[in-house]
């Protein structure tokens, strides 16, 4: 049986979960709610990338990208920043949808499930 390692576990849930040679990352979301859609999807990124690194991975590596929309209006904008980050040939599968979030100020959560 293959061991399961917990990145910052805590009471009701780790930040991500490596088992099987893949990670699999709890939603991602923005520090900063203020700001536009665009800074929020970048600050959801960064986590998403710092988290990768932490358990041996990267962007390139990422299988499967789920992203719930506060507003689908802001589809077009969330792809402006989301289409110069991932790299360009090693783009995952992706949904997106809107979801009303847990703080409505928040406009994106992305989670992820990436090889190591």
């Amino acid at each position: 049986m293959t061991d399961i390692t917990r990145i910052d576990p805590g009471p009701r849930l780790s930040e991500a979960s490596v088992h099987g040679g893949r990670i699999y990352c709890s939603g991602m979301i923005p520090e900063d709610t203020g700001l536009d859609i665009g800074g929020q999807v970048k600050q959801a990124l960064a986590e998403i990338d710092a988290l990768l690194a932490r358990a041996g991975s990267d962007r390139t590596k990422i299988l499967t990208a789920t992203i719930w929309l506060a507003d689908i209006g802001d589809f077009a904008a969330m792809n402006a920043v989301w289409d110069a980050w991932v790299v360009p040939g090693q783009t995952p599968a992706r949904a997106t949808v809107q979801a009303r979030l847990n703080d409505p100020k928040m406009k994106i959560e992305i989670m992820v499930v990436a090889a190591v």
